[in-house]
């Protein structure tokens, strides 16, 4: 038996994907579209923590603000009106795994190496990207996490070249939303 897909209406609205995929730009728009409360992780977590992201990597590690990182999305999927950006890398942990695919509709925002690398190339703000070959970089995190966010998504909207307004059409078509 198949368990039948989310009910958006019902439950939060995930934005997964990589970094660079859109998610905070169209969860800006999706949000205000259906008159829901926004909320991107990474933004929230550096307004609790009060340092941005990057300081808690250098801090803590990666594992640290992992570890922060799966705290945060336990509290936030509560509010089943909530539309919320993820960080690219909060599907790494399976308790993350499965708390959004249970207790959320699960959007992958999907882009591709190049169009990645074209929104991310004068980003020096992404400590993942602090590498000597940062569009090697994208691509090594690209293959690892691409079978996750697609195992993980209940739907997937490419991203591409289009404008993000288009990409929130595309979703509200896809859930059937208005």
């Amino acid at each position: 038996m198949t368990t039948p897909p989310p009910d958006p209406n019902r439950q939060p609205i995930a934005l997964i994907g990589m970094m660079g995929s859109g998610k905070s730009t169209v969860g800006k728009r999706l949000a205000r579209a259906l008159n829901r409360p926004f909320l991107d992780a990474d933004s929230e977590l550096e307004r609790r923590c009060g340092v941005p992201i990057q300081t808690i990597f250098e801090l803590e590690g990666e594992e640290g603000f992992r570890q922060r990182e799966s705290e945060l999305l336990r509290g936030l999927i509560g509010s089943p009106d909530l539309v919320l950006a993820t960080g690219g890398g909060a599907v790494l942990r399976p308790e993350n795994q499965a708390h959004l695919r249970q207790h959320c509709c699960v959007i992958y925002l999907q882009a591709n190496l190049q169009d990645l690398w074209m929104r991310l190339r004068h980003d020096r703000s992404r400590p993942l990207l602090k590498a000597a070959d940062p569009k090697a970089r994208i691509a090594e995190l690209l293959r690892f996490r691409e079978p996750i966010y697609q195992s993980l998504a209940h739907y997937a909207v490419p991203t591409g070249r289009q404008a993000p307004e288009r990409v929130v059409q595309d979703i509200m078509r896809m859930l059937d939303l208005r």
